[in-house]
């Protein structure tokens, strides 16, 4: 008998931090064990001289370091996301992320080499330090990478499987043909559930490929449409288009702090900082929001 998918997610998303915290120690123990069985597989065709636990602290080492990183750097995915509208702003601060991912990972790994080979009575060459950051962050750079694609892709399908917008049809009595009916709410399915969303409680809506992000009281809730398509259904007079992949409702705008190029960042109540491009910041002006 097939179990309801909806009774997983019930019992899953009240201990869902047990399983990632799960997720990531056994991410990084297997890496470790599978590394250090490598690691001992070069020592010994290489005829290196090394006492025999060292393959497992150079390889432990850098996993656990590895493994105390990541709730940062799931909170540093947060704040800069690399979604469709984000990406060339968020860009730099990732690249810049892997170079400080990759410091913190070099002098706390070879803290605790360092560490253990002087309770084991031996030294710990590093060698030279340059030498050893530009190899380190050969590596961490794909490890980052890497990282970033698990958390992205374990954010949006959490988001996928939580709710999902769809917008009401409209009824067979209603507006004639070729006028555009305005929903004034939005059927969300969450958990099995189904309750209305009024729009004026949307805060900005976000592209993500075939999917619009619906922003309420910091939640997202995909609706499988495009920009245009929803630009076309909503308020003129409430939600404007400030970006290609952003549309904000302007009762919700704190202010528009320009930006050099032309750009603007728009501030909104919730905290949330969206883009407004050039070729959408003129039409702004009319409204009279605060600058």
């Amino acid at each position: 008998m097939d179990r309801d998918p909806r009774d997983f997610l019930q019992r899953y998303l009240p201990r869902r931090r047990y399983f990632e915290v799960a997720f990531w120690v056994v991410f990084y123990a297997v890496g470790s064990i599978v590394n250090t069985k490598i690691a001992e597989v070069d020592v010994r065709r290489a005829g290196l001289n090394v006492q025999p636990w060292a393959p497992a602290v150079w390889e432990w080492s850098s996993h656990m370091v590895g493994l105390a990183l990541i709730p940062a750097l799931i909170a540093y995915e947060g704040r800069f996301p690399l979604h469709f509208g984000s990406f060339r702003k968020n860009l730099p601060w990732h690249v810049l992320g892997t170079v400080a991912y990759c410091a913190i990972h070099v002098v706390a790994m070879v803290a605790l080499r360092k560490a253990f080979y002087a309770w084991q009575g031996a030294v710990y060459d590093s060698g030279n330090w340059l030498v050893t950051f530009f190899y380190e962050y050969l590596k961490d750079f794909r490890s980052y990478i890497f990282l970033l694609l698990i958390v992205g892709a374990y954010r949006l399908f959490m988001l996928r499987l939580q709710g999902e917008a769809t917008l009401l049809d409209a009824p067979d009595s209603g507006p004639p043909e070729g006028s555009i009916e305005r929903p004034e709410r939005f059927l969300v399915k969450k958990l099995g559930k189904e309750f209305l969303l009024p729009a004026g409680d949307i805060e900005w809506m976000q592209a993500m490929g075939n999917y619009v992000n619906l922003r309420v009281r910091g939640r997202d809730y995909p609706l499988r449409s495009t920009m245009a398509a929803i630009e076309e259904r909503v308020d003129a007079t409430k939600f404007v288009r400030v970006h290609r992949s952003y549309i904000v409702n302007l009762d919700q705008v704190v202010e528009i702090e320009p930006t050099d190029g032309g750009d603007a960042t728009i501030k909104m109540k919730d905290g949330a900082e969206v883009p407004c491009s050039r070729r959408y910041r003129d039409g702004l002006r009319r409204y009279q929001l605060p600058a």
